[in-house]
């Protein structure tokens, strides 16, 4: 059992810890003594503290009786301060480079820190301005300003800020989060010359930070509107330490390096033509094929599992959109529609509401029950240019679509059984670190709140009992259903958002769908959505920088290139093309137009799983020398038949 809080005596107050144990401090003590209490190592990574769950400086007086928990620079709450301390460091810093300068809000995001800018007479920061910006800060951290946390009357707030207008729009709209509450106007100085609006907390002083880089100047609207001011923002991120700011470079670095576009290009995957329009690509052959692959393992794998295979069409009448509510909640991402016939057909966002018709196309009964369609239907969202991102966010995009129709006795077996497939489909692709998130019930929503109970229960049950690790997510849910989000970490260690789950007791009522049970009693099922994938091209972007292009020999478009070491070997490597062709392998040929050196180099360049390099003595013997992307040494002499049997066992999905 914790411990119980001591009873506070004379003079001091008992805080209780995030261990349960608890702590006699002097009355007036704050958490930087709590730290200091602790021991010096914590006092050294202390940046804030959190009292009864809300962030405070170290400097705040603790309340007896709180639960007080110290937040260290190494960890994500800890970043986060870091990084919002940082965003003042550098706002300060353009103040001082560029006087007059304008400044509105700069928060950290994950990784790092923004901060938007108005320069005096229409400036605009270069690419150069940031070393410069960069020294400035590191002259202010330097200096150990301290972070004085000050509060204001609202009238004290826009007299402070006279003269920057975007702080004074946040004190008059009373916005909590960037330190406008009610009555309230909480604000930062670093000197007299430099006051920031703010809620906090921040670090001591500005000698606690110094690991930062700043990256990149873009162009943001103001309030993300496109009708209000276009400001420059300068992107920087920042750690706890120079090693912790290295490995992210290096991150990112690889990340570049791993860029699905630029691979898209050199592999002559895919590409995005100008004359179809942004977000819309075109895969090449090879792209083609690793796209069938992935479809043909995903057909055979549902078909297995007992899902049938619908089709719908790429647009429908408005009337169906009306009904299922997209036009209501999720205009904004549709095409305009076509006016045809006396009809508005729109192209559709989603494949659910076609799915739905499929279930009500006639009566069903129980023992049909759950009845799982899977179609690989391509859907069309109208996405913001500047989202857009090569496949990872595209404006047309193949789902890998399930909607499952159950009993409701049958709900929390089916998410089960769900879970456990898309976790096994996952795996079979060389992913293995996987995240899930439960998202509930938004502000805006339809249907019952007791629903969206029943049905946020059941997800979060299935994920109990399947093991995976999962946080809630609070209000994320979609307007028609509560989710689970399943995320995978790739081999840089990146998170992403791949399949989706949602149970759906809305759309079955507002199509009014029903089964006949076995007493004969209309009921209404529920409906569970289901993208595996989340999109083929999504997924297929994913796979790409997971693998940095060199993909498993299963989904590789030629699974090995067999190299004669001259044209007088060409007619054995035809031979050896041939043979393994006849076993099922996807095999080409390099003919001996250029040094074996540039073929083979060719062959790494193109990440092609095995080369194969026949000469005089491998025709004479009917072997081969085999060479491949992860060994720099090559095998003589190895049996065609023995490589067979080799690649056999590695062209398998999930080898």
């Amino acid at each position: 059992m914790p411990d119980a809080p001591a009873p506070a005596t004379s003079g001091t107050i008992s805080v209780s810890l995030p261990d349960g144990s608890s702590r006699q401090l002097p009355s007036g003590a704050s958490a930087a003594d709590l730290a200091r209490a602790i021991g010096p190592r914590l006092a050294k990574a202390a940046v804030a503290a959190t009292v009864d769950g809300a962030p405070v400086d170290l400097d705040a007086p603790l309340p007896d009786g709180a639960v007080v928990a110290v937040l260290t620079a190494d960890t994500p709450e800890g970043r986060e301060v870091l990084r919002h301390s940082t965003a003042h460091v550098l706002a300060q810093a353009v103040c001082d480079l560029w006087p007059g300068a304008k400044y509105a809000i700069g928060p950290p995001i994950e990784d790092g820190f923004y901060y938007d800018f108005e320069l005096p007479g229409g400036a605009h920061f270069s690419d150069d301005d940031l070393e410069r910006i960069e020294a400035r800060m590191r002259e202010i951290v330097a200096e150990n300003q301290a972070f004085a946390r000050e509060e204001h009357s609202v009238a004290e707030g826009l007299e402070l800020f006279a003269d920057q207008p975007f702080k004074l729009e946040i004190i008059e709209g009373v916005d909590r989060a960037e330190g406008a509450g009610e009555g309230v106007v909480s604000a930062y100085r670093n000197t007299e010359r430099f006051v920031d609006l703010c809620r906090g907390p921040h670090v001591p002083s500005t000698s606690r930070l110094g690991h930062f880089k700043l990256m990149k100047v873009a162009a943001a609207y103001w309030r993300g509107d496109e009708k209000r001011p276009q400001l420059q923002r300068i992107y920087g991120t920042a750690w706890e330490s120079k090693q912790a700011l290295a490995e992210h470079l290096h991150r990112l670095e690889e990340a570049e390096r791993r860029d699905h576009r630029r691979l898209g290009l050199e592999l002559d995957l895919f590409h995005f033509p100008p004359e179809i329009g942004s977000g819309l690509p075109v895969f090449h052959p090879k792209g083609g094929l690793i796209r069938k692959l992935m479809e043909d393992h995903s057909r055979a794998e549902h078909q297995a599992a007992g899902y049938q295979f619908v089709v719908t069409p790429h647009l429908s009448k408005s009337t169906l959109f009306e009904t299922s509510g997209h036009l209501q909640w999720y205009a904004e991402g549709m095409y305009p529609p076509m006016e045809m016939e006396g009809a508005r057909y729109y192209p559709k966002p989603m494949n659910c509401p076609m799915h739905i018709l499929i279930y009500k196309a006639r009566q069903r009964s129980y023992r049909e029950l759950p009845l799982r369609l899977f179609e690989l239907g391509t859907v069309y969202r109208f996405e913001r240019s500047g989202v857009l991102n090569g496949l990872l966010r595209a404006r047309g995009f193949t789902q890998d679509d399930s909607h499952i129709f159950c009993a409701r006795e049958q709900l929390g077996d089916e998410l089960v059984r769900l879970l456990a497939f898309v976790l096994r489909i996952l795996r079979t692709y060389g992913l293995t670190e996987f995240e899930a998130e439960l998202s509930t019930r938004p502000e805006k929503f339809v249907g019952d709140p007791a629903d969206w109970d029943e049905a946020t229960d059941a997800l979060r049950q299935a994920l109990e009992v399947t093991g995976l690790d999962y946080v809630v997510a609070e209000g994320e849910g979609a307007f028609y259903a509560p989710k689970i989000d399943v995320h995978v970490r790739d081999a840089i260690g990146r998170r992403w958002q791949v399949s989706t789950l949602q149970v759906d007791f809305q759309f079955p009522q507002r199509f009014d769908l029903e089964y006949v049970a076995a007493d004969n009693q209309r009921k209404r099922p529920f409906m569970i959505h289901r993208a595996l994938f989340g999109s083929i091209e999504r997924f297929f972007a994913i796979l790409l920088e997971h693998y940095a292009g060199a993909l498993p020999v299963w989904l590789s478009p030629v699974q090995a290139r067999v190299l004669p070491v001259s044209s007088e070997h060409e007619a054995y490597a035809e031979r050896v093309v041939a043979h393994l062709e006849a076993e099922g392998f996807r095999i080409d040929v390099a003919e001996a137009d250029e040094s074996l050196g540039k073929r083979i180099s060719r062959a790494r360049q193109e990440k092609v799983p095995y080369w194969l390099v026949v000469g005089a003595e491998d025709e004479a013997a009917g072997t081969l020398g085999v060479s491949s992307r992860e060994r720099t040494d090559p095998e003589r002499g190895v049996p065609l038949d023995v490589f067979s049997a080799r690649l056999a066992g590695e062209a398998v999905p999930g080898a």
